[in-house]
């Protein structure tokens, strides 16, 4: 059991790291709350889980050829840059007490989707951890404990996701209209960012 416990925290420790899921989490908190939050960590996750599943069927090297790399750069730039864009044109509606919405969940969570599968960081990110992890768990257990510790790692991804979503959403009463404004714009300042790093390796893999 407290091996079990040690991959939920492994989990909640991969998640932590500030990148541009966690703050498109924040920007959603702020403008619609909790749910639209917790969707778009909802979104990494499955993405997290479809490349988990990738390393462990063996096929990372497909996506390790400069090809898809590039592929994956040049997607992952759009997808940020239009969110960031997006967070920092509507900066200006973000508002201290809570409103009706139309915005649409599906949205927050392919949001949080197709910016963590487009990321090559992600690929090699979960081929260094997780592959790691299964070579050693392979070589000292059986199947069903790979899936068990695999499952672990999951829920520590889950408990961050909503941990996130809880704290950003709480985080939102108690600041003023203008700070959540700059925050907002911050946050998509950091995805235009992370979006324009994105651009550069993906000119770097087509040209140099």
């Amino acid at each position: 059991m407290g091996i079990f416990f040690s991959y939920i925290f492994l989990g909640l420790s991969l998640a932590a790291p500030i990148g541009p899921v966690n703050a498109a989490q924040l920007d959603k908190a702020l403008k619609f709350g909790f749910l639209h939050s917790w969707f778009v960590g909802l979104g990494a996750i499955l993405a997290d889980g479809i490349y988990m599943l990738v390393v462990y069927l063996g096929v990372v090297q497909f996506l390790d050829t400069p090809f898809m790399q590039t592929l994956l750069w040049s997607f992952g730039c759009f997808v940020l840059i239009y969110t960031g864009i997006e967070s920092m044109v509507s900066a200006g509606n973000v508002q201290v007490t809570p409103k009706k919405n139309n915005a649409s969940l599906l949205k927050s969570f392919f949001s949080g989707f197709f910016m963590s599968i487009s990321n090559p960081l992600t690929i090699l990110f979960w081929l260094g951890i997780y592959g790691s992890i299964l070579a050693k768990t392979i070589s000292e257990n059986d199947n069903m404990h790979i899936a068990l510790y695999s499952f672990a790692i999951f829920l520590g991804l889950l408990l961050w996701d909503v941990t996130m979503a809880l704290t950003a959403s709480s985080f939102k009463k108690f600041v003023a209209g203008k700070l959540l404004v700059a925050i907002s714009f911050i946050s998509g300042l950091s995805l235009i960012g992370f979006g324009l790093y994105f651009g550069i390796q993906a000119i770097k893999l087509m040209f140099f």
